[in-house]
């Protein structure tokens, strides 16, 4: 009865004005994988007012909006199943529902925490996690000397805007110390290592030291250059390779379309570093697409090229990603930015989990895979 009372009050709260918002939270073991929690308010739309449910995953959000009698549909199939928690506030009471072990369902209510109407307007604007007048925006070319951006870089600022929100994600589950020492290996231009410096430190209140490693010298000294001149003293550039590149402390690894194996390079230096947070964008595939001689049911289908090297891509990000687990890791593959604006789409997030791995078992999955797809090594030697 305490379910149906809660969807009730939802219903009644919708439509006399008085919703607020809810939140279910504490997912359970029949919830889908990685997803927190579920934010849930109400939202203007041109064909009137819909309950919008923000589903917060590990490394994303993804927004859905519903009808009340689609949104009480989604709410009766979560409560008690996908979700232990909810809480509704509406402008008249607080509203708690809890679920105990043995299905048992608890609802209690007391004084509202909010009593003011919010803002349903769809398009408010979003909270910017960078100012696009900061000076080095400017200095690297994504932005006029009026802070504008400038229209050959919307794609790059969308891609930088984008790695800010999974980074912030990531540090929602997993904090940074206060001084944390970062590496970003294959830095290039540094567009995404002075994003994240500035986030970092402007917006997380963090004083983090940050190195780019990039082999070309003419790139490292123009970085170091623009990092100097915006007083960025926690950031510099190092013309060095990767695996010459042993810090005595390694918090978090960044590496964004490194070339082919410079990118399982950079993963074994954070697993080596032992860093808690490992962030990867793959960019070319060459090595297991020249290896691959493929022994499995497969083999008549990868005889097409293209097809050929769509496989290679997912095998050696799902290679990488297994590698990642079988060294202590929850890793997750998802696309990093649409293709509308990069081909090279996919990242690859890693942070440190506290649960022992079945490290054996990983690696029996990742023997399968190379000897079904004729593998001999992944990333350029190791075995």
């Amino acid at each position: 009865m305490s379910t149906h009372r809660f969807l009730e009050v939802f219903q009644s709260a919708f439509e006399t004005g008085h919703l607020l918002k809810c939140i279910l939270s504490k997912p359970t073991a029949g919830a889908i994988p990685d997803l927190k929690n579920i934010h849930i308010r109400l939202v203007t739309l041109k064909n009137g007012v819909k309950i919008a449910f923000n589903y917060r995953y590990q490394t994303r959000d993804e927004v859905k909006n519903y009808t009340l009698p689609e949104a009480l549909g989604h709410l009766q199939h979560l409560l008690g199943t996908s979700f232990q928690n909810a809480v509704l506030l509406t402008t008249e009471r607080d509203y708690s529902l809890r679920y105990e072990k043995d299905g048992t369902a608890l609802l209690s209510d007391n004084k509202p925490s909010m009593t003011s109407p919010i803002d349903t307007a769809h398009n408010r604007e979003k909270k910017r996690l960078l100012d696009p007048a900061a000076p080095w925006l400017h200095a690297l070319g994504i932005t006029s000397a009026k802070g504008e951006v400038l229209a050959a870089a919307q794609d790059k600022w969308r891609q930088i805007n984008k790695y800010l929100e999974i980074i912030e994600n990531l540090l929602r589950s997993h904090p940074l110390p206060t001084d944390a020492r970062i590496a970003d290996m294959g830095s290039g231009k540094g567009y995404l290592t002075f994003a994240l410096y500035a986030f970092l430190k402007d917006s997380m209140g963090l004083q983090p030291q940050v190195t780019g490693i990039e082999l070309r010298p003419a790139l490292v000294d123009f970085c170091n250059k623009t990092a100097q001149n915006n007083g960025f003293e926690g950031l510099q550039f190092v013309a060095a390779d990767i695996n010459d590149y042993h810090p005595e402390r390694l918090d978090m690894l960044i590496a964004l379309h490194a070339c082919d194996t410079a990118t399982d390079l950079a993963l074994a230096a954070g697993i080596r570093q032992q860093a808690q947070i490992i962030v990867a964008a793959p960019c070319c595939h060459k090595q297991i697409r020249r290896d691959m001689a493929t022994r499995n049911e497969m083999a008549p289908v990868l005889r097409f090229g293209i097809l050929e090297e769509r496989q290679a891509e997912i095998l050696t990000d799902g290679i990488r990603a297994l590698l990642l687990e079988a060294n202590g890791y929850k890793t997750n593959v998802f696309e990093f930015i649409s293709t509308e604006h990069t081909a090279k789409n996919v990242m690859i997030t890693a942070i440190t989990s506290k649960k022992e791995a079945p490290k054996q078992k990983v690696l029996d999955k990742i023997a399968a895979l190379k000897a079904g797809f004729g593998i001999r090594e992944q990333g350029g030697g190791r075995k």
